[in-house]
């Protein structure tokens, strides 16, 4: 079961990178809370966007090949960044509004999964 999971956070990443990737603009416009950060700017968004895919791509190598350290370090980027999130939460006050919800449901929640997912790999290394 932790392996679908993964799975499907790897699915995630990946899709997320390649729209974050190729329509910029429209996660800008369309991702509640992204405006809220500051101005539009392309290159970091497909900076970020590369950063999924690397991560989406490890955990994906990693639970396909059994790799608990590839899984792991797909899983790494994504807690970082979920860290700073809640860090950006709570200098926000601890609102409970449509930016937590998504920060809790599509940073959060992956995050934390992936990486007991890519955890649970050790001692199956393939």
């Amino acid at each position: 079961m932790l392996k679908l999971a993964l799975y499907v956070v790897a699915g995630l990443y990946l899709s997320t990178g390649i729209y974050m990737f190729v329509a910029p603009q429209a996660f800008y416009d369309g991702t509640p809370g992204v405006a809220m950060m500051g101005p539009f700017n392309t290159h970091f968004i497909r900076d970020a966007g590369l950063a999924f895919l690397v991560s989406g791509g490890g955990l994906l190598w990693g639970g396909l090949n059994r790799n608990h350290a590839v899984a792991v370090f797909g899983a790494i980027w994504p807690c970082l960044h979920a860290l700073f999130h809640v860090w950006i939460w709570v200098a926000r006050g601890v609102p409970f509004d449509l930016v937590a919800l998504v920060n809790w449901g599509g940073i959060q929640l992956p995050a934390w999964l992936a990486l007991v997912a890519a955890w649970k790999l050790k001692g199956q290394d393939g």
